[in-house]
């Protein structure tokens, strides 16, 4: 997410104003025009189906996964978000079925995504090339009624004094290629830019932005029980900053993965990205993974919160893969 600086000179200025004015500021970054509109997750590479539906059935066997991330802890109002996702192969891997729920709040807003996603796998060369469709429904609400203002909101018939809500509908498309070593995506999950207004105006002020999502990584043996694993996940909005997460793992015996992950974004006053992870991962059993990852903030809002947490777990139905067609779930 892109800080405009301006709101920090209005923050550093008059202090006790500032969780109104930020709570207002969230709130407009869910409908500005230009801007990154989708949840964003420090351990993308458990969700790549969140990303890219040509991703779903590239696990060898049934997979469950939970994400709960809550940013800027300690700050009121700030992003919080879960998830639900599955996805399997049928059809002897020749096509993938997913499916993902999502909810994220900002201040008073709050917004419910649910996702089908769907995937034809070819085989080309030693991998595989999963063209995927998505269908979605996002429903968005705004509780006005829990704004925290300096004066009566009473008092401003601009300000709905009541919860003003939206059903959008969206569909997207992606390519995704991978095989024991390495993958490779490029997908759009949101083609159609809705109008998002809430108020019944009659004019668009905001509207759904479409994504472009880059994705890429790839697994190096470093030694008998040593692997290494760099990752990135690239993300353009047209009218935004260039954004993209960039991840490396180590992964020792199989079972236990560390790593660091870093953020471009922040604000222009900086320069030097959002924030700064360090992941952690272990493979608790042969369906089990659990992964925590914990973001320092590296923009001027680190004065103002205590970082970002994030959990992941996922089942993966019947363990781990067999045979020399696919490494592992826990890999691509």
């Amino acid at each position: 997410m892109t800080i405009n600086k301006n709101i920090y000179s209005i923050v550093s200025n008059h202090k006790p104003m500032y969780k109104f004015i930020l709570t207002l500021f969230f709130c407009g970054t869910l409908s500005m025009a230009f801007g990154q509109q989708d949840e964003q997750y420090t351990q993308f590479m458990y969700f790549k189906t969140g990303y890219n539906p040509g991703a779903v059935g590239s696990n060898d066997a049934p997979c469950f996964s939970l994400i709960a991330r809550n940013q800027w802890i300690g700050f009121e109002g700030a992003p919080q978000s879960q998830l639900l996702s599955f996805n399997m192969p049928v059809f002897n891997k020749r096509v993938g079925i997913g499916a993902n729920i999502t909810r994220q709040t900002i201040g008073i807003t709050e917004r419910y995504s649910a996702e089908t996603l769907y995937a034809y796998r070819i085989p080309i060369g030693r991998g595989i090339l999963g063209m995927g469709l998505q269908a979605s429904v996002r429903f968005i609400r705004m509780n006005f009624s829990r704004a925290e203002s300096i004066q009566p909101s009473s008092q401003d018939d601009a300000i709905p004094g009541d919860i003003q809500s939206k059903y959008v509908p969206n569909f997207g498309f992606g390519l995704y290629y991978s095989n024991q070593r390495y993958y490779v995506g490029l997908s759009v999950p949101r083609l159609l830019e809705n109008n998002i207004d809430l108020a019944d105006s009659g004019q668009t002020l905001s509207t759904e932005i479409r994504h472009i999502y880059a994705m890429a990584g790839i697994l190096v043996d470093l030694g008998d029980h040593v692997q290494m694993q760099p990752q990135v996940l690239l993300k353009y909005v047209p009218g935004a900053p260039f954004d993209g997460d960039a991840n490396l793992n180590f992964i020792f015996a199989e079972k236990f993965t560390t790593g660091v992950s870093y953020r471009l974004g922040g604000s222009k006053r900086s320069g030097i990205g959002e924030s700064v992870s360090a992941v952690l991962g272990i493979q608790l059993s042969e369906s089990i993974l659990f992964g925590l990852s914990y973001d320092f903030t590296l923009s001027e809002l680190k004065n103002y919160n205590s970082g970002t947490i994030e959990g992941v777990f996922r089942y993966c139905i019947g363990g781990r893969s067999q045979g020399n067609e696919y490494v592992s779930p826990r890999f691509f």
